[in-house]
This record gives C-alpha cells, structure tokens and sequence, in this order.
C-alpha cells in the first residue's frame, strides 16, 4: 500500500495529460499523506463529448454512506480485485468514475531479507526511469455533506497484487503464519503494487468500458522503475 508520494509542479501536470492552462496557482499539498489535499485528473464531468478536468480532492475517497468527510478508516488505498465488491468503492467503480493521479514519485517501506524480530524497514523511493511523472490509476467520488451543504471530492489509488515481482514484491513485511511464525508462502502474503496507466492508454482509462479498463490492472514491469533507498 502508498501512504507517501510527491505531486508534480501544476505546469508538469498540464504538459503531460493535457489538462489545459486555465486552472489557478497550485492549490494542493506538494507532499501527500492520507487525507492530505491532492491532484487528480479525470472525464470532465460537464462536457458532454470528452476532455479532461484536473480537480484537488482529499486523498481518501469518501463514500457516499459516510456521516463525514474524515473518515475512521483509511480508503487510500483500494484492492483493485475487490473494487466491484467493496462497499466503499463498488459505486464509484460501477459508473466508471476512474482518474490519473499524478506523482513525481512513491514511497514503500523495504523490510530486507526476513527478520524474526523486525526492528526496522529501509524507505525506497520510486520514479520512472524515464524521467517522467507517474500518471497512476485511481477512483473518484463526489460526497456532499448533509449538515452544511459543503461539497466534498476525494480519490484512492488503486493496487494490485505484486507476489514474485522482483521489485515490488520485496516491499513491506512478510506476513507470519500465526501458528509457526514463519512467513507464509508467497501466494499468501499479498505484497501490493500501484498500477501506472500509460499516457497512450489515459483515455482508456477515463472513458473506456469495464471489459477495456479491466486490461489495464496489471503490475508494472521492473524496466520502467528508477528506485532506490529514499536518502
């Protein structure tokens, strides 16, 4: 799971996804924690054709049962292989309200070989090797609280089992067996991976069918990672 990444300065946004020049002066956090203030770009939603809109929301999509907009929980972060059954994001994933999240990089905790005790992770950081931004797949909502009127837009980041993959699957600790305390077999420990959308496949993403977009959940592979401990 990402609970750290770094936005790109608004004109690096506007140049790569073509969101247009007319927004204000930044207006979001430059780090982003969960529920922190960030960017996304989505399907502008009062254009009746197709273009893209970059809109700041909460990092932390708030479903439309929620009594608040700080949630109890976290939604950072959304299992793409539960987005149809999930209550938080069932809704949102069902009408197609996808969105890019820009991000000049991640970070993961890498834990290292296996450590009974673990005392300590090594934090990486993440970019693309090819110097560009990373445009990452995510989920949109708009909630509207009851009591004030206010309008709230929030998003989560989507992530995809990553076990075997070279990079992401050392991420975070292993999961014990809670009976031997060994770490459970591969296939059973999840390790987790964002899943980046390709600029050829943006408006795939944000305006494609289920059956389009459902090829586009898959790990990364290694050549597009530029990683290394975060100094």
């Amino acid at each position: 799971m990402c609970n750290r990444y770094v936005s790109p300065e608004e004109a690096a946004i506007e140049r790569e996804w073509s969101v247009g020049s007319r927004n204000p002066i930044r207006w979001w956090d430059e780090v982003l924690f969960p529920r922190g203030t960030g960017a996304f770009i989505r399907r502008a939603r009062d254009d009746a054709g197709y273009s893209r809109e970059l809109v700041t929301g909460q990092w932390g999509l708030i479903p439309w049962f929620a009594k608040e907009a700080k949630l109890a929980y976290q939604t950072n972060n959304a299992r793409s292989e539960e987005l149809a059954a999930k209550a938080s994001f069932k809704l949102p994933w069902a009408r197609g309200q996808r969105c890019i999240i820009p991000a000049d990089s991640f970070d993961e905790p890498y834990w290292g070989p296996y450590d009974a005790q673990f005392k300590k992770c090594e934090w990486w950081r993440f970019r693309r090797a090819d110097g560009r931004p990373w445009g990452l797949a995510g989920l949109w909502n708009t909630w509207t609280d009851k009591t004030t009127g206010e309008v709230h837009e929030s998003y989560t980041m989507l992530t995809i089992n990553a076990d075997g993959h070279p990079l992401m699957g050392r991420m975070h600790k292993n999961e014990l067996d809670p009976k031997t305390k060994e770490p459970l077999p591969l296939e059973q420990q999840d390790k987790r991976s964002v899943i980046p959308i390709e600029l050829a496949d943006v408006d795939t993403w944000l305006a494609g069918t289920q059956q389009e977009v459902a090829a586009l959940l898959r790990v990364p592979p290694v050549k597009i990672f530029n990683a290394g401990p975060a100094s």
